[in-house]
């Protein structure tokens, strides 16, 4: 922990000023990317993995013969262009990472390698750079971009260092060898053989079948598995027959998961697997195959990557709405938005600053750029300065306010009907309004937290209330019959558990908690709105009692708690306690087990874990404006932490605290919110950043601020009250 001295006064008035100014500038960031729908969507890194994956697929299926006559000059320039971009994201190892800000993995490098192979085999995308193809002992007869990218793979262990990437789990591995074999690279018996017959079975029984893939991957086992038969089919005649009569029921159990959008999951990656092994195995010109080729063409940048999903518009717009409401309840407003903002758009690059008015006031805030440090800084028109002799003045905007239109978007997007993909009960919410979306564990507390903090006191919204508490009753009942026996929350399946991503998640599990905790004081409110089975409080606190045991029990030993859903990539096992712990800290902050020596314990790891600089996290490569290169710190993980620990009991007048703050505050302030760090999906060893995640991390870290300065000083900073009881 980083010993500070000379820390400003929480009641002083420059100080709260500049920390006022901040939040003033994330709040018009996050206004000016918000939709005239009222939501968020957000803003995906481009993947050189999912770019990879959809070349292989496109190639592939150029090779079968089943791309549409009319879309093959469209495929053609996709594929060109996307392996052009990827000759631009090489790593000076010779290596490829997941984003332009990942570190190089063997596992990228190898998709990169058989997209750049199948592209050469139908003759688009070669330039002289990249030609030759690469044999299963690693050879390469091209030059510059390929050898160094093979060099790459032989010094991190070829085939075997794959496999020990992923250990047990094949979800990963398996999708790769195929694409692999479909390049030449690697021949078909040493892609392992999936039983794709297993999911011809009932879908309540796929948690009994022990899958060697993840619960979302089903469409990937039918497909590789597929393929794999079609290849090097089983020595075994029993086997070999039954898997021969179940090609076609399980390739009605694929099209049956699949979504109108035509995109698994809205992920290009799972697509693009499902796509390229139908087409190698004959089954191209199927429905299910020319939709996924169709989602594939569509999910394309301009600028020739593809995202590994499309959007997490409702993951950002419920966190959002949390993050705004740490300063006090939502109030709604009729139609119009208090703000005037531009939809969102697909190229953000290409957008000039955008004006943000309130009454006479402006607010202006700079689009992001392809290099954070080639930022200048925000601007904040008639905003409070920080000179000692200036009081913190009134928000320029009121933080209580918005749309209606926006709390009826989120309501769209809970999921009412048996969902095909999982076969999740109707309730819960997944990650965006997309088709390809599938109800989940963290998205759906998100969701509900999101409707307990809006001020429904006003009587034109009764009846948007009834239909909010009908919402949340759905809500908290999926939530209930999600819990895992070990009491803990998995994402997806209850009791898949024998695979990493399908377990319990302490993230999760404290999400979980708080949105069953809010909402315990008013379930008799929430049954009386519903025409569905009362919930009973027992029910409620039962669960909550299972998930606190389950949060005990997966405690480290240095106090921290370790995520599932975000990882840190410059660590060791590219695990992240710090968003973990800042998490389950909001949770038992919000059960009042402060005192708890689970909560003690905690507090001190992340204390402990502070970086010199203020902040948490970090090493990923990004450097900030104003910061002189420094980034030993992330706003992500930062605001994380600071959020966690002033809900968790820490008071705001900590030297640790006040570092922490004074960090995030100036990082803001020179122009960096929109600057994203890598905190990918650590379980799957899969990283991308998400734009806004910067800016609404920060909100809620800043609002937690402002309204423990206010408890403490009962000095009013920028807002009214910030309760509904205060007012």
């Amino acid at each position: 922990m980083p010993t500070v001295t000379d820390s400003p006064s929480p009641h002083d008035a420059a100080w709260l000023a500049s920390l006022e100014e901040a939040w003033q500038l994330a709040y018009a960031t996050l206004h000016s990317e918000r939709t005239s729908n009222g939501h968020w969507t957000g803003e995906l890194s481009a993947s050189a993995l999912s770019t990879a994956t959809a070349i292989s697929a496109l190639a592939q299926s150029r090779r079968s013969d089943c791309a549409p006559a009319e879309r093959l000059g469209e495929v053609d320039m996709a594929i060109e262009a996307g392996c052009d971009w990827l000759r631009e994201q090489q790593n000076d190892d010779g290596g490829f990472g997941d984003t332009d800000r990942s570190y190089s993995n063997i596992a990228t490098s190898l998709l990169v390698l058989s997209a750049w192979e199948l592209a050469k085999q139908v003759g688009v995308g070669v330039r002289g750079d990249v030609q030759g193809v690469a044999n299963a002992a690693g050879q390469a007869d091209g030059s510059s971009h390929q050898s160094a990218a093979w060099e790459y793979v032989q010094r991190n262990g070829a085939w075997e260092g794959l496999r020990r990437r992923y250990g047990k789990d094949k979800t990963f591995v398996v999708p790769i060898l195929s694409n692999c074999a479909l390049a030449g690279m690697v021949d078909w018996r040493e892609v392992p053989a999936l039983p794709f017959e297993a999911a011809w079975l009932p879908q309540e029984l796929y948690r009994w079948a022990r899958m060697p893939v993840v619960s979302y991957a089903v469409p990937a086992l039918v497909a590789i598995g597929q393929a794999r038969f079609h290849f090097a089919p089983p020595r075994n005649p029993l086997l070999k027959a039954i898997r021969r009569r179940a090609i076609v029921p399980t390739l009605g159990v694929l099209r049956s998961m699949q979504p109108a959008s035509g995109g698994y999951l809205e992920a290009t990656p799972l697509t693009s697997f499902v796509l390229m092994n139908l087409a190698a195995a004959g089954n191209g010109n199927l429905p299910v195959a020319q939709d996924c080729l169709r989602f594939i063409l569509d999910a394309r940048q301009t600028d020739g990557s593809w995202p590994i999903d499309t959007n997490l518009a409702t993951w950002i717009t419920s966190l959002s709405l949390n993050a705004l409401a740490q300063r006090g309840p939502l109030k709604l407003s009729v139609g119009t938005q208090v703000l005037t903002t531009r939809s969102v758009e697909p190229h953000y690059a290409q957008r000039g600053p955008l004006q943000l008015s309130v009454g006479s006031e402006a607010l202006t805030t700079r689009s992001v750029e392809p290099h954070c440090t080639q930022r200048g800084p925000l601007q904040l028109t008639d905003s409070p300065t920080c000179s000692p002799a200036v009081e913190p003045k009134r928000s320029v905007i009121s933080s209580r306010t918005i749309s209606s239109r926006t709390v009826r978007w989120l309501l769209a997007c809970q999921h009412r009907r048996r969902h095909a993909f999982t076969g999740a009960n109707p309730g819960g919410w997944g990650w965006t309004d997309l088709s390809g979306a599938v109800p989940d564990a963290d998205d759906t507390p998100a969701a509900l937290l999101a409707l307990s903090r809006i001020d429904w006191r006003e009587p034109q919204w009764q009846r948007l209330e009834q239909q909010s508490l009908d919402a949340v009753a759905l809500g908290l009942a999926w939530l209930l019959r999600l819990q895992n026996r070990d009491g803990g929350w998995p994402t997806f399946c209850r009791g898949w558990g024998t695979l990493p991503f399908d377990r319990s998640g302490t993230d999760l599990t404290a999400h979980a908690l708080r949105a069953l905790h809010t909402w315990l004081p008013r379930l008799e409110q929430v049954n009386a709105a519903s025409g569905a089975r009362p919930l009973r409080a027992a029910r409620i606190q039962a669960s909550m009692r299972r998930g606190l045991i389950y949060l005990t029990r997966m405690q480290q030993a240095d106090g921290s708690w370790l995520p599932l859903w975000f990882g840190n990539q410059d660590r060791l096992d590219e695990d992240n306690p710090v968003y973990g712990t800042g998490r389950v800290l909001l949770a038992y902050g919000a059960l009042g087990l402060l005192d708890s020596e689970q909560a003690r314990r905690a507090t001190n790891y992340l204390l402990q874990s502070q970086n010199p600089d203020g902040g948490w996290g970090g090493g990923c490569g990004v450097q900030y404006q104003g910061k002189d290169g420094d980034s030993s710190s992330s706003i992500e993980e930062t605001s994380i932490a600071v959020e966690g620990l002033l809900c968790g009991g820490q008071k705001l007048g900590d030297a640790s605290i006040m570092h922490a703050l004074e960090w995030l505050t100036q990082t803001i302030r020179s122009g960096n919110l929109l600057c994203s760090s890598p905190i990918g999906f650590y379980f799957a060893k899969l990283w991308y950043y998400e734009r806004l995640y910067p800016t609404v991390f920060s909100l809620g870290a800043l609002g937690a601020a402002l309204h423990a300065s206010q408890r403490a000083s009962q000095h009013v900073v920028g807002t009214e009250p910030t309760n509904a009881n205060q007012e």
